[in-house]
């Protein structure tokens, strides 16, 4: 990308999240980058475009942070699964106070033919796979079940984070799925504990 492309997206990105998708326009993303609109459409060709930069750029980035925690664990451990909880909460303090922005964006963006659809809906994908798949190194047999649950969890708490309706509620999920593991890994005696 173009420097002043690079400003685009900043800017974009910094307005799409603090004030909603919707709520801003080309003329604004334009002048909070320093750019004209004919620079921004000949970067990026429509607002439509830039939103799915934008949505795109917090995917990988989440994918790259949850990825670079889970590296650091122990294979097959609670404590690999609960990473992620902890990669959520570091990352809504450091990133996303007014919570998931892929949340928010849904909230505004649930047309299927929507292009940035698909990111939205494929990191919720990616989310629930990614808990199946660290379930699956502990209790083979119940991935599929103690994954739903953990994904509840998890976007429960993203959720009430951006609503701040009580105290730390990714903390309060990560203790809830961490009783979840632990007490059905008691029970079934699941691998790795």
């Amino acid at each position: 990308m173009t420097p002043a492309a690079l400003r685009v997206l900043e800017a974009a990105a910094r307005l799409f999240y603090e004030r909603g998708i919707h709520a801003v326009g080309v003329d604004l993303i334009a002048a909070e980058a320093g750019v004209t609109k004919k620079t921004l459409y000949d970067r990026f060709g429509s607002k439509e475009q830039i939103v799915v930069d934008y949505l795109a750029d917090r995917d990988e980035r989440w994918r790259a942070c949850v990825t670079e925690r889970l590296e650091h664990m122990e294979p097959g451990s609670v404590d690999r699964v609960l990473a992620v909880f902890d990669a959520s909460k570091a990352w809504m303090a450091d990133s996303s106070p007014k919570g998931c922005s892929m949340v928010n964006a849904h909230a505004e963006i649930s047309n299927a033919s929507h292009p940035a659809y698909a990111i939205i809906t494929g990191q919720k994908k990616w989310m629930l796979t990614l808990f199946t798949d660290l379930v699956r190194e502990l209790a083979p047999d119940q991935a599929r079940e103690l994954a739903g649950t953990l994904m509840l969890l998890h976007e429960g708490a993203l959720v009430a984070h951006g609503l701040r309706i009580f105290p730390d509620p990714i903390g309060r999920a990560r203790d809830q799925a961490s009783e979840l593991l632990s007490g059905r890994c008691h029970v079934v005696g699941c691998v790795g504990v």
